[in-house]
């Protein structure tokens, strides 16, 4: 295995291997050049590992549950099994319930058709709309965004202090921004909702890729996050949590696998007696391959050390950042400030550009892959940009002029996959574009900013 050095003299692992590691792509101004991958924080490539998982099992792929055929009962198991090391790979407790859905935004959207009645949601503004618009139809308090970790705290224990004291009460919060990367302060958030009676569940969409998550350890009532951004390749995802709520609310989807007895009634209709258990919300013939790939994800992940990837992760960090800050144009976002620990996601504008100007020019003349828009984190973005909270605009739509502020921003984003060679190639091209301008010409196309034929 190959090893990079940190300035602290830090050996670094090479990167775990990823499906599309050596694909090219065609520049407009002629040629090819391995895709440089950096956008990581809406879907990261799938490990090497965990498709030759899939790949061994899919021969033997089955119905699951009532099967009696080998095929069916292998498959059964293998599910099972899913749910178990996952429920491992969270530090569930004993008597938590893990739910595969298809992604963080289903289970969050679970949970709340799970909610008692006269809930009551604690919401920073500063949510992915995963996590911050599921709640409408409860009595929702959206915080404002805080600007650091103790005033967030502080800002929730107002709320919770001021809330009726006797209904039911739910926290949600992220563990790392999809926007900032900056890691939130989770334990902390969770004491303050126990303490004032309510619940948490942690949106860890963001955080799991890249750093251990236990349910225990942080004290969280529930955690969802997605599959495809902890390397699987199929749409999948996890609710896993306190089993209460969930036992108690009507299936999020009615049928067949949901139903313990369904039978008629007298009245012509059909009585029906659901699952308590997990299967309760899993109606349907369940996406298998989704829970193994997930499952697969957990378990190379864990084999290859967390604290390994972490030590690697920071050190890209620190590269992407140290270099964006060589060029006085580009203003990095944050809430937190330089100093707060985050995850290997940065966004940025540059100066004299329309970032979806920018992040066309790196994909088309350099084969780099980023974001640009308001990442679905519209209010969260806005504040960072600074603009009036009302104000209207296109995610993503190029139409400001040269040297107008747009309402979007660039996102660079990396992982256990990422190798050194990626992220040199970004912050020398983010140089080169600002240094010399594009070499192409662009022009808007149904919102996004395209290279002109």
């Amino acid at each position: 295995m190959s090893v990079s050095t940190a300035a602290s003299g830090q050996t670094i692992c090479a990167p775990l291997p990823v499906l599309g590691r050596d694909v090219t792509v065609p520049l407009v101004t002629g040629g090819e050049v391995t895709y440089a991958a950096l956008d990581y924080a809406a879907s990261a490539p799938a490990l090497q590992r965990v498709w030759d998982d899939v790949a061994a099992y899919a021969p033997y792929y089955g119905s699951v549950h009532r099967g009696a055929g080998y095929l069916s009962q292998l498959s059964t198991d293998l599910f099972e099994n899913a749910r178990r090391t996952v429920a491992g790979f969270l530090d569930c407790r004993p008597d938590d319930q893990l739910v595969f859905t298809r992604s963080t935004t289903d289970s969050l959207n679970l949970l709340a058709r799970a909610l008692p009645a006269d809930c009551q949601v604690f919401v920073f503004e500063t949510e992915h709309h995963a996590s911050l618009l599921p709640w409408q139809d409860a009595r929702v308090s959206y915080l404002d965004a805080p600007r650091t970790p103790r005033q967030a705290v502080e800002t929730l224990e107002r709320a919770l202090a001021d809330r009726d004291p006797y209904g039911p009460a739910l926290v949600c919060v992220t563990g790392a921004s999809n926007v900032t990367g900056e890691l939130w302060p989770v334990r902390e958030l969770a004491a303050a909702a126990h303490a004032h009676g309510a619940r948490i569940v942690l949106d860890a969409a963001q955080l799991a890729p890249h750093h251990p998550v236990s349910v225990q350890d942080l004290d969280v009532d529930w955690i969802a996050f997605s599959g495809h951004k902890l390397y699987a390749p199929f749409g999948s995802g996890v609710l896993a949590g306190r089993a209460d709520w969930l036992q108690a609310a009507e299936p999020y989807l009615a049928g067949g696998g949901a139903s313990r007895r369904v039978t008629r009634r007298e009245d012509g209709g059909v009585a029906v007696e659901w699952h308590e258990s997990a299967a309760r919300h899993e109606a349907g013939s369940p996406n298998v391959i989704g829970a193994y790939s997930i499952a697969s994800a957990c378990k190379a992940l864990t084999e290859a050390g967390f604290d390994t990837l972490v030590a690697r992760e920071r050190y890209l960090i620190e590269k992407v950042r140290s270099g964006l800050a060589e060029v006085p144009e580009v203003r990095i976002l944050s809430l937190f400030g330089d100093d707060a620990p985050r995850v290997g996601v940065i966004s940025f504008v540059v100066e004299g550009w329309n970032s979806s100007h920018f992040a066309a020019a790196l994909s088309a003349e350099y084969g780099i892959g980023v974001r640009d828009g308001l990442f679905c984190a519209h209010p969260l973005v806005r504040t960072l940009l600074g603009s009036d909270p009302q104000t209207q605009g296109e995610c993503g739509a190029p139409e400001a002029a040269p040297g107008e502020k747009s309402l979007n921003a660039i996102r660079v984003s990396f992982g256990a996959g990422t190798p050194d060679e990626h992220v040199e190639r970004f912050v020398n091209a983010v140089k080169e574009l600002v240094r010399n301008g594009a070499k192409w010409n662009y022009r808007t196309e149904d919102g996004r900013c395209v290279p002109a034929v």
